[in-house]
């Protein structure tokens, strides 16, 4: 390639599940040469540095997010506050627009990515930079979901709005239950930092941006990244999967001794996110339906609201009964290390983003188990209706409520070799892993994503 590098500025939502996947993309443009510069929160720098695979390349600059009130001290990105508090991650992350604006006057990039900070258009433009919003869920979501393709001519939208898909949207695999549109209705009405609600921080984002692009490939989210052009006028990008690159450490010891103690494919690895907290009650009904299914399981879970540590909140009697074959840990585990593990036969995954991908390109099959996120759930109907590799733990229709039965029966779908639905699902599931993993479908979707950045230019 004759043409100069580019110098690109990353500048994701203060989250973990988007610091990370923007430093992936970040690696695979370092890698062909392009220069980066990742603006990130001080204290979250050394949580990523081991991921920086090209420190020539990238540069983090760390920035001080200001302490905005009902924050606890040092609160810097939405790992170090429950739920209710992310909107004040989002005023703090607004507060650091002066600060922000002196790094691109010094470091002038030519394209800066964002995600949630509606105002960095505006910014970027003032000093003749491009913006490009970088969303890391799939395009799916956007265009069932967004204000953008839901012209509300001004009235709020309600549950029987979003029992069908906009007009125009280009497929009829989205079923939603009743618990999840009350929730999605309820959502929209989220004021998310500095008197915005959160769709319009995404919506006024894509509209003022010069570009937007997600992170997908054409064969499998092309027909809702054209739908989405024709919404807003504008280009709309694929980056191609962005697979996470293999892994520089290797497993504790402890788990590696643990997981070969298995037989292959026989271990149920079970992670709900490392932001999520359950309900006790779900907490419980998870691990008496990992109990349940019989196999040796792994369980990755943050204490349930209200509880301080795991221990305290397990069932009674449960860590003796599944004592040699099945652990509930509270603290951070290696995922993509234990998914590669050959004992590792089912994935209990919350459907984020990153987590489906770490689990699409691993021979372990996928259980899906949403939580109340609209990625989160448009992910799992995408998984299980529309591309049919995972099955989902069903729940109440109107309470949302999963049971241990329903845990135990959808992994024993997956599990067992004899079932027709999880021969589906497997068969489907490799096929698409292979895709994912064919030589060249990532480097030739990253190449035409670079070509794309030098024409906006």
């Amino acid at each position: 390639m004759d043409t100069p590098p580019l110098h690109i500025a990353m500048f994701p939502w203060f989250a973990m599940g988007h610091l990370t996947p923007f430093l992936h993309l970040s690696n695979k443009l370092a890698q062909r040469g392009h220069k980066i510069s990742f603006f990130i929160p001080k204290k979250t720098q050394t949580k990523l540095q081991h991921l920086n695979l090209h420190p020539h390349l990238i540069t983090f600059f760390t920035i001080n997010v200001p302490h905005v009130d009902g924050l606890p001290y040092g609160a810097e990105t939405t790992s170090d506050v429950p739920f209710s508090l992310f909107p004040l991650i989002a005023t703090a992350m607004d507060q650091t627009d002066k600060d922000i604006e002196l790094l691109l006057k010094e470091l002038k990039p030519q394209i800066v990515f964002f995600d949630f900070q509606h105002w960095l258009p505006n910014l970027t433009k003032k000093h003749g930079i491009k913006s490009l919003q970088y969303l890391i869920w799939n395009p799916i979501s956007t265009a069932y979901l967004g204000t953008g393709p839901r012209q509300s001519q001004g009235r709020e939208l309600n549950e029987v709005d979003l029992m069908k898909p906009p007009s125009g949207f280009p497929d009829t695999c989205i079923n939603l239950h009743s618990h999840e549109l009350r929730f999605l209705v309820s959502s929209r009405k989220l004021e998310f930092g500095s008197g915005i609600l959160l769709y319009d921080r995404v919506d006024l984002g894509a509209r003022l941006a010069d570009v937007i692009a997600f992170k997908g490939c054409k064969e499998i989210d092309g027909p809702y990244v054209e739908y989405l052009g024709s919404v807003f006028g504008k280009s709309v990008l694929l980056s191609g999967p962005i697979l996470p690159e293999p892994p520089m450490s290797t497993l504790e010891e402890k788990w590696v001794s643990w997981l070969n103690g298995f037989k292959q494919g026989s271990v149920v690895y079970c992670a709900y996110g490392s932001e999520s907290a359950l309900e006790h009650n779900q907490f419980k009904e998870l691990l008496l339906g990992l109990e349940l299914t019989g196999f040796p399981f792994l369980a990755a879970l943050k204490p349930p609201v209200g509880f301080e540590s795991i221990e305290e909140a397990l069932p009674q009697g449960f860590n003796e009964r599944v004592k040699g074959r099945g652990i509930a840990y509270g603290g951070w585990v290696q995922q993509q290390l234990i998914l590669g593990h050959t004992s590792i036969g089912c994935f209990i995954t919350h459907c984020g983003a990153a987590s489906i991908t770490e689990g699409l390109v691993n021979t372990c099959q996928l259980v899906l188990l949403p939580r109340l996120g609209s990625d989160h759930i448009m992910n799992a109907r995408m998984m299980s209706a529309k591309l049919k590799v995972g099955v989902e733990i069903e729940k109440g229709e109107e309470d949302g409520l999963f049971t241990k039965e329903s845990v135990c029966k959808a992994v024993n779908i997956v599990m067992d070799e004899e079932n027709e639905l999880g021969r589906e699902v497997r068969a489907n599931h490799a096929k698409l892993r292979n895709f994912l993993l064919c030589n060249n479908l990532e480097s030739s979707s990253v190449d035409s994503f670079c070509q794309e950045l030098y024409d906006l230019l």
